[in-house]
């Protein structure tokens, strides 16, 4: 079903603002420093699973760039771009698994979950690095180190949050033709 560019445009209003608070305020801290556990990234998938590749990239753009402007060290540009890519990449399983117009099942679930695990492993142990080291010169011991583990605790969160989220729209969303004119 083809969304509405006006719908599509809340959402991704409604997005960026929840990925924020999510990941402003309800960052699980990690051993690894200035890396956390992040919760956001669920509801990213679900978003870009429902609204296709480009809002999942604006989502997680806006989203990021607002979580590093509140902290007050500046915008971590090779981490927003990491975010916008998996939320792009993420988005990619949108015709895949076409949420708003099927039911979730198991196989779009495994469907779902191999997009985002991909998604995660590209933009942090990949893209986010490889940026760190070219924009900002950091080491890549340790740029790689937080890498691998962002992208591992964002597979999993992204896996639980993501999926569950996907799961109660589904069952949520009344069935086409269920509701009769009267």
């Amino acid at each position: 079903m083809k969304k509405s560019p006006v719908i599509t445009v809340v959402a991704i209003g409604i997005g960026a603002a929840l990925f924020f608070v999510l990941g402003r305020f309800v960052a699980i801290p990690s051993p690894i420093p200035n890396t956390n556990i992040s919760t956001q990234y669920g509801l990213l998938s679900f978003m870009a699973g429902l609204f296709g590749p480009l809002a999942g990239f604006l989502i997680a753009f806006i989203g990021h760039a607002l979580i590093d402007f509140s902290y007050g060290w500046g915008i971590w540009w090779s981490w927003v771009i990491a975010s916008g890519a998996a939320g792009f990449i993420m988005g990619l399983a949108a015709k895949k698994i076409c949420l708003s117009s099927e039911p979730f099942d198991v196989k779009k679930a495994v469907t779902f979950n191999i997009f985002q695990a991909a998604a995660n492993l590209i933009a942090w142990v990949v893209i986010a690095p490889v940026f760190d080291i070219i924009i900002y010169a950091e080491p890549a011991n340790k740029v790689f180190t937080q890498g691998l583990f962002a992208a591992l605790a964002n597979i999993v969160t992204t896996a639980v949050i993501g999926t569950l989220l996907c799961f109660a729209y589904s069952k949520a969303r009344p069935a086409e033709g269920s509701l009769k004119k009267e």
